[in-house]
């Protein structure tokens, strides 16, 4: 076609011939009516011509869409089967329609110079000049779902303008198949009483038998709404299996048999409590299967009576908000131990790490695995960043040690002597991002994990050895009940059974919380193999300065909910500052909770401690961070106090509304 596109695309005349026939009305009003007369002929006659002009105008259009639609789908003289328009992509205005866009959007020539917009709100073309060939929204009519495919057309003239050709073709059916298909994707579940063993010891088999009722009632009765399958596995272990249609209501629900459960008690007392651990999106059902064990192993992993819902990419997490009640047993101790000293022997050398800005809790627990390794006799390091870290006393005094020279190393020497055959150990943390060097986590092949913190989504994996107790109070407490079993009394120096003392001490806060029977215990060991808990007490001590620093960040705390303390810092502090900050709060009375934000940098870190209900943990847990129930903490880059502060409420808010 050799007309350029713009002269068919002429804007509308109608308003100018509005305006001709008022001054025609105006003229004739004043008498003038040879004048009118004459301005009514030559109007007619621009009118007739315009009319004519439009209409081969319009013929041209359609001749030139006809001929492009060929060039566009290869076949020729035949006629489009979908809906079509075709719009200037400078604004939108429809320049062509053919009739069955017309008939499915009501769409008549009275129309022509109507924009795209108007018809479809919320519809734009920028797809189409960013090089799209698709829209990526659905759009409905009349009840149909449409996808919107399309081409931009040009002529080698640069001046013309481009058009834009949309196709609206009819996928209903195939949305209803696809959203039926996806609503109906088995979801399996495994659902687990946390505390079977604790509610049924010492009754007798009738007592069990009416336990079992009780829990199997409570299960059955919320599962009946599901329409899914549920069946007893084992005496504690069901497995569910219903469709996606239904995860939306339990979600919703927010899994109400975690809070239904707890009304069933043992003749002592004690409440039941259960798991769940679903899988989604499997290709299978093995599949599904294996996520929902996953998902029932983090769980347990972070103190149970919570539902995780693991899919493809991610784990979700619902409920877990009580504090874990202490499920530990000696016998899983002694293995651990066991593993981890054959799993030393196998080794060429071990690495031990903690977290970043280690404390003294994890250079106490690396300080014991340290005693397992000399026992064995092997060569070992500990990876530490000797300059920054929360316990510059007690690492000086553990380098006048003679069987502490050279020990502590950082990660590019630790990497520089790994080889295949080393073991990495890491304590008190089990997230990849903060360990001290995540380059040796990924080198090292053989990995094992002992810690106590409830377990996160982006855990370290796959691990050889795992000793993971959420319900433990420090990482030192599970490494001197591992030195129990692992070493003689006399393997352990003085220096080392001080540095594990210290770090149940920085854990429990002096004993005050997170400690039960298990954790004096420990204690008892320690103090038998020579730490002094007046030494251990000088370790925790702070200068003047730092003292007078840290009420001045106890200052300028606010409270929320009459029960939060919330101090946020405008200037840098040190973590350990932070950390003790956040513990004095809690010795106001009224106050259960504490949050001390600070910036760092290019990040804003949060220090968290509690000593009621409210499960710092869960509310930290939106926002990147982790911990246990008493004690949580947080690192969220590329951000600013006030930002970290909004979200922090609405996180409160939630755990609190829930």
């Amino acid at each position: 076609m050799n007309k350029k596109i713009r002269r068919l695309l002429q804007p509308g005349m109608g308003l100018y011939f509005a305006i001709l026939f008022l001054f025609v009305l105006a003229t004739g009003l004043t008498q003038a009516y040879v004048l009118a007369v004459v301005e009514l002929v030559v109007g007619a006659l621009m009118l007739t011509v315009y009319l004519i002009s439009r209409a081969h105008r319009k013929k041209q259009l359609k001749v030139f869409v006809a001929k492009t639609l060929d060039q566009q789908s290869g076949v020729q003289g035949q006629r489009t089967p979908f809906p079509l328009v075709v719009v200037r992509l400078a604004d939108g205005g429809i320049v062509y329609t053919n009739s069955l866009f017309v008939n499915l959007i009501s769409y008549s020539d009275a129309f022509s110079e109507r924009n795209i917009t108007e018809l479809l709100p919320g519809f734009d073309t920028q797809w189409l000049l960013s090089g799209k060939l698709e829209y990526p929204y659905d759009v409905t009519l009349q009840q149909r779902r449409y996808r919107v495919y399309g081409a931009m057309v040009r002529t080698d003239d640069p001046e013309d303008i481009p058009l834009g050709i949309l196709y609206f073709t009819d996928l209903t059916e195939l949305y209803q198949v696809r959203d039926e298909y996806i609503r109906s994707r088995p979801v399996v579940s495994i659902i687990l009483v946390d505390n079977y063993e604790e509610l049924t010891k010492n009754l007798t088999e009738s007592a069990v038998s009416t336990l079992n009722a009780r829990i199997n009632d409570a299960i059955t009765q919320w599962t009946e709404g599901y329409g899914g399958l549920l069946r007893r596995l084992e005496r504690n272990r069901y497995l569910l299996i219903f469709e996606k249609r239904d995860l939306k209501r339990a979600v919703e629900n927010k899994f109400s048999i975690l809070e239904d459960v707890h009304d069933i008690t043992s003749p002592s007392g004690l409440a039941a409590s259960i798991s769940f651990g679903l899988g989604v999106d499997g290709e299978n059902f093995d599949e599904g299967y294996a996520f929902a064990a996953l998902a029932i192993e983090m769980a347990l992993s972070r103190g149970g009576d919570q539902a995780v819902v693991k899919d493809r990419v991610n784990f979700h997490f619902y409920g877990g908000r009580n504090k874990e009640a202490e499920q530990r047993s000696k016998v899983r101790s002694r293995v651990t131990a066991n593993s981890m000293m054959e799993l030393i022997a196998q080794s060429s050398q071990v690495f031990i790490m903690g977290h970043k800005n280690a404390d003294l809790d994890s250079i106490g627990a690396a300080a014991g695995i340290y005693a397992m390794c000399r026992k064995k006799g092997k060569d070992a390091h500990i990876v530490l960043d000797l300059e920054n870290n929360m316990a510059p006393d007690l690492l000086e005094e553990m380098q006048t040690v003679p069987e502490y020279k050279n020990v502590f190393i950082s990660g590019q020497e630790a990497l520089l002597l790994s080889d295949n055959h080393s073991t990495l150990v890491v304590v008190d943390t089990n997230r990849p991002d903060q360990v001290e060097c995540r380059h040796l986590l990924e080198a090292v092949p053989k990995i094992c994990v002992v810690d106590h913190h409830r377990r996160a989504a982006d855990y370290i994996k796959p691990v050889v050895v795992n000793l993971h107790e959420p319900y433990s109070s420090s990482a030192s407490e599970l490494v001197t009940e591992l030195l129990q079993y692992a070493v003689e009394k006399k393997d352990v120096l003085p220096i080392e059974a001080k540095a594990l003392m210290a770090g149940i001490f920085l854990d429990t806060k002096n004993f005050n919380v997170r400690t039960g029977e298990r954790t004096f215990e420990a204690a008892a060991y320690l103090r038998q193999l020579g730490a002094e808990t007046v030494e251990v007490k000088m370790l925790l001590q702070t200068d003047f300065q730092e003292t007078m620093e840290k009420y001045q960040i106890i200052k300028s705390a606010r409270l929320y909910r009459h029960e939060i303390a919330i101090a946020a810092l405008n200037a840098a502090t040190t973590r350990a500052l932070a950390s003790k900050a956040a513990d004095e709060l809690l010795n106001i009375s009224g106050i259960t909770a504490s949050f001390v934000l600070y910036p760092d940098g290019e990040q804003v870190i949060v220090s968290a401690r509690s000593i009621g209900e409210t499960n710092v943990q869960v509310i930290l847990e939106p926002l990147g961070g982790g911990g246990n129930t008493a004690t949580a903490g947080a690192q969220i880059p590329d951000t600013t106090v006030k930002e970290v502060l909004d979200k922090l409420v609405i996180s409160i808010d939630a755990f609190f509304e829930d």
